[in-house]
């Protein structure tokens, strides 16, 4: 676990609108809202070059964050991030603010270990999840969730419900009954390939 603090110092925002967000991204802040527990929303702003710096790292997804607004801390986890279509700018955050005794429901990685073992057994490790719902109270929100590969084989699939989610930590698509009991990963055999057989065909 990285020693991050991921802490931010964001203003509250009067202006808003197109006007006002297009000024901020002039003067490279961007716009952000903040929501949730019960409390009215808020607008406001951060510096660009903090966001660009925390978005490199996957914590800033994950981890619970500390928005120093106007004096007061509040703790947030970040709940969507708009970027330009083509340049590297960040152009809206929305963060939700934390309630310590209220479950939060977010998305979390799923980290594959053991994929070299499977590789070099001569099979292919699908993913068909890179992420995974959750729900919890925010002590027990993990950073990511660990899928270990290497003594699947051919065949095999691991699916949500044997994922070791920590204590406290619930699958949201579990919860939501039968059939949602989705593929995370599945072991496939290596094609034979292709090309060898069409050169035999061909001198046949």
């Amino acid at each position: 676990m990285s020693n991050e603090t991921y802490t931010y110092n964001a203003e509250l925002r009067v202006e808003t609108g197109t006007g006002a967000s297009r000024r901020l991204r002039r003067e490279d802040k961007v716009p952000a809202i903040l929501y949730g527990a019960d409390k009215e929303a808020v607008s406001l702003t951060l510096a660009h070059k903090d966001m660009i710096k925390a978005q490199e790292s996957e914590g800033f997804y994950t981890h619970i964050l500390t928005l120093n607004v106007g004096g007061e801390s509040v703790e947030a986890i970040l709940k969507d991030i708009q970027r330009h279509p083509y340049k590297p700018k960040i152009t809206h955050l929305d963060f939700q603010r934390v309630d310590a005794t209220h479950k939060l429901v977010t998305k979390v990685p799923l980290h594959f270990i053991g994929e070299e073992v499977v590789t070099k057994a001569g099979a292919t490790v699908v993913h068909q999840l890179t992420e995974v719902e959750i729900s919890c109270l925010p002590k027990s929100l993990p950073e990511f969730v660990e899928v270990n590969v290497s003594k699947l084989v051919v065949g095999d699939s691991v699916h949500i419900s044997d994922l070791e989610l920590p204590a406290g930590v619930q699958s949201v698509e579990l919860g939501k009954g039968e059939g949602h009991d989705l593929s995370v990963v599945t072991i496939k055999a290596n094609k034979a390939a292709p090309a060898e057989e069409e050169a035999s065909d061909a001198a046949e």
